[in-house]
């Protein structure tokens, strides 16, 4: 990107920065209809010191020409003990099944502590380089997979401090619970990382009894629920309901997001609006995963086109007050073939897929603050005075220009500075990729 340069020393100050309404908490100016403003930002030791209206240009100020400033992005739902797996364990099928398949053999024969590690390492330089400050990663918690990736993660959580915030969610399925000393056992594990606590829903008879059990070991050690649920066509599956139902009926204070909720998108508009006013009324949060769901959903085996875009009702949810937000989910292997942790793609695709926009309005807030809000991330996903200067300075000067390219070009300011944007090569891993 030409004709400025962020100073690597001392005190700055960036004119004309396009700075969206929504993401600068506190700043009383009339955004444009696209909800953005020109101002200047003003840097100093690592913070954002000032926010000012733009009127004239000072000589001694870096001239943005009224590019896009963004805050860092935060990715609320990922799995990168799974990521970069796809070349020695390809899904057969491109079907959720075969993805199950594929990642269970892959994890019993190969995810050693190394392996797990090296993987998740290089999938947070790929987040960190794009721009993402904050991740969340669910962890593959089957045992004996517990007691290999809970202690990689506190170890990456440490090597990574400073540069991205990691937080992990235990994934099991909801079964694990009819075993109450083995769920317990990865609650007491979950608690010693100061981690979330997880698992994934599908339709089965004890499910009330198991989530009940769930929230009272949530309850006990004081942590935060995150679950999967829903993610299928069948529009029998109601998981959402049910943890909404759960919340409500166990008086749960502390936070709760839910992540896919395809189903909804299938289910009659009776049964689906009383749904979002219990999750609305159970304070719960959702965030929605369109890249991995359009690849894995209604993916038919007789060559027809797929129907379904196979993602939830944002629209209907924010109408609501419902808290939104969008995340990568899986990368490079058997469940999305694809992926770099991007949040600029994952805006980018969730507009088009949809349809956030017309009005934008504060939609931005799904891919930085709303998701720095559920991780309980202070100054996080903001630009706002006295807060920490981390951003990233995009080529676009609105939203059509900014969501038409990569913007392979942007720069990521962290503490005042611009870091080195270098992605790791894919031969890095090639080792781990050998039969």
């Amino acid at each position: 990107m030409s004709a400025f340069v962020i100073p690597v020393s001392g005190s700055y100050r960036l004119a004309r920065a396009r700075l969206h309404t929504s993401l600068t908490p506190g700043l009383s100016l009339d955004g444009d209809p696209d909800g953005f403003v020109l101002a200047e930002l003003e840097i100093a030791d690592g913070k954002i010191r000032r926010i000012s209206p733009q009127d004239i240009i000072p000589s001694d100020a870096v001239d943005l020409a009224g590019r896009i400033v963004l805050p860092c992005f935060v990715d609320c739902h990922t799995h990168i003990d799974k990521g970069h797996i796809w070349q020695r364990s390809p899904n057969p099928d491109g079907s959720f099944p075969g993805a199950l398949a594929a990642n269970e053999a892959d994890r019993t024969a190969r995810w050693s502590s190394e392996d797990v590690s090296r993987r998740m390492d290089f999938s947070l330089r790929c987040a960190y380089a794009h721009g993402t400050s904050a991740v969340r990663t669910h962890i593959d918690s089957i045992a004996p997979q517990d007691d290999i990736s809970w202690p990689v993660f506190m170890e990456m959580r440490e090597r990574w401090k400073g540069r991205v915030d990691l937080q992990a969610v235990s994934l099991v399925g909801l079964e694990m619970a009819r075993d109450r000393q083995v769920f317990s056992k990865l609650v007491q594990q979950v608690a010693a990382a100061d981690g979330v606590l997880g698992a994934f829903l599908y339709p089965m008879p004890d499910v009330v009894e198991l989530l009940d059990f769930v929230f009272s070991k949530a309850t006990q050690y004081g942590l935060d629920l995150d679950f999967h649920a829903d993610e299928t066509l069948d529009p029998s599956a109601t998981g959402l309901r049910q943890i909404a139902e759960a919340a409500l009926w166990n008086n749960f204070d502390g936070r709760i997001l839910v992540g896919h909720c395809c189903s909804l998108a299938r289910q009659p508009e009776q049964d689906v609006l009383p749904t979002l006013d219990k999750v609305a009324k159970a304070g719960i949060s959702v965030v929605s995963l369109p890249m991995c769901n359009l690849y894995l959903q209604d993916r038919r085996q007789d060559g027809t086109t797929p129907r379904w875009r196979g993602v939830t009702l944002l629209h209907e949810m924010k109408a609501r007050g419902i808290p939104i937000a969008v995340a990568s989910d899986n990368t490079r292997d058997p469940f999305y073939a694809y992926g770099d942790l991007d949040m600029l793609e994952v805006y980018r695709e969730s507009t088009r897929i949809l349809h956030l926009d017309h009005p934008v309005a504060d939609w931005p807030r799904a891919a930085s603050a709303t998701p720095a809000e559920i991780m309980r991330l202070d100054e996080t996903g903001i630009l706002a005075e006295g807060g920490p200067a981390d951003f990233i300075v995009f080529r676009g000067r609105s939203w059509t220009e900014l969501l038409s390219r990569p913007e392979s070009d942007r720069i990521v300011v962290r503490g005042g500075r611009a870091i080195e944007r270098d992605l790791p090569d894919y031969s890095e891993l090639d080792d781990l990729m050998g039969a």
